[in-house]
């Protein structure tokens, strides 16, 4: 399954560098969302390197999910695919 990276993890003046927003054409509820968690997600970079990170709960009530990268994302990150394992 594939999705697509909408943002940083954010606040009103932070934002989590290691953890994005990503939406997932197939699911559209928050429960949907909730059954992923715990997912493996890989994004690879141009140059072909792999950033692996984990589904970690639901964002909001339209399927979109919060994953923790193993390590900071990249800005060329935002609005890349990812792919869900």
């Amino acid at each position: 399954m594939n999705g697509t990276i909408a943002s940083f993890r954010r606040g009103r003046k932070t934002q989590k560098m290691n953890q994005m927003v990503v939406y997932l054409p197939e699911t559209d509820s928050r429960e949907k969302a909730a059954s992923l968690v715990g997912k493996e997600v890989v994004w690879k970079s141009p140059a072909g390197k792999e950033i692996k990170g984990k589904v970690s709960s639901a964002h909001g009530n339209k399927g979109a999910v919060r994953v923790i990268f193993e390590k900071g994302m990249p800005g060329q990150s935002m609005s890349d695919k990812v792919e869900l394992k």
